[in-house]
């Protein structure tokens, strides 16, 4: 009797255990997001300090024996204690500078050429003429919905964020509700449609057809966008950021004669827009032909048609100068050639005006990949995991439950594309005819959840703040809020159309 006494009270003990270690990391998560608030807004703390910090407190209140750590040779080595804390902190800080430091030295060339040389006023003269004044914050969130397809949302803004300050300094007004047109056009074909890596992993772990899901993610990104206008515009109006205090020369008494010519002008944000959505579209060939589905069949005719050999020659070059990192040097090349021919520079006078935006563009990598570190950490601190464990077992609607936890896990981690994989695998298994309703919804609604919330452990936030001149109190402001706002806007549109539309599988 003693023993099975014994077994009673050890067996609530065990699982009480087993749950404190399950959700831990939300300990880890709790305590590292307030001391980020603490430290920015209390104690004025620089954000790269605070969000190293972050990282290590983090890890640290994990208290894991070892981490796992992928080492320069590829292999993956078991580091003890605080000094795998360490090592962590400094690959995820490594990953992300990896993913952007190039990509953010070259649009910061970019946009001081377009704004020096008088460019990127030539450009919103002829934006307002086409579409009047009026009508210049739809222009801008319209053309960037499209041309950002093909393209991250990071590089789509710092290719944008020029032509929103210029056309800020041109109308004397309005610059906050032209960045966030600009951003709300680019977040949203980021997390619903190819060739974006989310929507990717999406259509293969959910079963979706390709080009169904690009329809249905342009088509269901409608309405949050109109509605985002709307939120940019009520949020424009009560902000106090004036044109006039942004950098960068004024060109608004300057005869459009003596501007750059409007092809040229154009050119360095165009070309690598054009230059990186080939190479998406040749990978979007070459899955299609590999799949050889007859809703593909177009890309299995052009496969064919080259031929093999001759396609992944071509497609090799495309991929080269489609680089995100090539496409913008060549941008960064032609803008410095417009500037200089524009204001008759010499080499050394060029060098002079490339200094400053590289070192404004330092800052903001190191920033950035400090908000990547941060978020790199809690991923391996397990935060994900116990979001999945949360989530297990709640019998709710599935697009509401789909929606809220990649809604989680991205304000957890910072990263839409993390949030959209770990929720596209663990919404799989739930897939059956029995729910009613086309698993596009569920694609739909992962994209928009993974869209809520983005703050500083996100590298958005932080390429939304520094490029575009915000403070992070204003971009916690607007751009977190607009995409809160989408993201809320999504689910309602995407529940709605299923229950319009509901396609249920046979």
């Amino acid at each position: 009797m003693l023993i099975a006494a014994n077994s009673l009270f050890a067996a609530p003990s065990l699982l009480a255990a087993t749950a404190l270690e399950t959700y831990w990391p939300f300990v880890a998560l709790i305590a590292s997001v307030s001391f980020i608030i603490v430290a920015i807004a209390v104690l004025r703390m620089h954000a790269f300090v605070a969000l190293i910090g972050a990282a290590l407190l983090a890890g640290a209140i994990a208290s894991r024996d070892s981490w796992s750590v992928v080492q320069k040779d590829g292999k993956m080595k078991e580091i003890p204690g605080m000094v795998g804390v360490v090592e962590l902190t400094a690959k995820g800080l490594g990953d992300t500078a990896r993913d952007i430091a190039i990509s953010v030295a070259f649009a910061s060339i970019i946009g001081m050429c377009l704004m020096q040389s008088g460019a990127a006023d030539r450009v919103v003269r002829r934006f307002l003429a086409f579409f009047g004044e009026k009508n210049a914050g739809w222009a801008l969130l319209w053309s960037t919905y499209i041309l950002s397809i093909p393209i991250f949302f990071d590089t789509m803004f710092m290719l944008m964020a020029p032509l929103a300050k210029a056309l800020a300094r041109r109308t004397g007004k309005d610059y906050l509700l032209f960045a966030m047109c600009a951003c709300c056009g680019g977040v949203i074909t980021h997390s619903l449609t190819i060739p974006h890596p989310g929507p990717i992993a999406m259509v293969d772990e959910l079963g979706i057809d390709t080009g169904f899901s690009l329809v249905a993610g342009l088509l269901g990104g409608l309405i949050p966008a109109v509605v985002g206008y709307y939120f940019c515009v009520w949020i424009n109006s009560r902000s106090d950021i004036k044109p006039e205090t942004l950098s960068g020369d004024s060109n608004a008494q300057v005869p459009e004669s003596e501007l750059p010519s409007f092809f040229w002008s154009i050119m360095p944000v165009i070309l690598p827009i054009i230059l990186i959505g080939a190479s998406s579209f040749m990978q979007v060939i070459h899955d299609g032909a590999n799949k050889e589905s007859a809703k593909m069949a177009w890309c299995v005719a052009i496969y064919n048609g080259l031929g093999p050999e001759l396609f992944n020659y071509v497609r090799g070059i495309i991929d080269f100068i489609g680089h995100k990192n090539i496409a913008l040097l060549l941008g960064a090349g032609i803008a410095l050639v417009v500037m200089a021919v524009q204001k008759g520079l010499t080499l050394e006078n060029i060098e002079q005006q490339i200094g400053p935006p590289l070192e404004t563009a330092g800052m903001i990598i190191l920033i950035t990949s400090a908000g990547g570190a941060f978020g790199f950490m809690l991923r391996n601190v397990g935060v994900g995991d116990a979001v999945k464990s949360l989530a297990q077992g709640r019998e709710v609607n599935l697009i509401v439950l789909s929606w809220l936890v990649a809604c989680v896990i991205r304000v957890a981690q910072g990263s839409a594309t993390v949030s959209i994989l770990t929720t596209a695998s663990m919404i799989k298994a739930m897939i059956t005819p029995e729910m009613g309703f086309h698993p596009v919804y569920l694609y739909l609604a992962i994209g928009w959840g993974a869209m809520f919330g983005s703050w500083m452990n996100d590298s958005g936030f932080w390429v939304v703040s520094r490029l575009g001149g915000f403070t992070q109190r204003e971009t916690l402001k607007s751009w977190s809020l607009m995409l809160c706002c989408l993201s809320l806007t999504g689910l309602i549109t995407t529940l709605l159309c299923s229950l319009v539309l509901p396609m249920p599988l046979k």
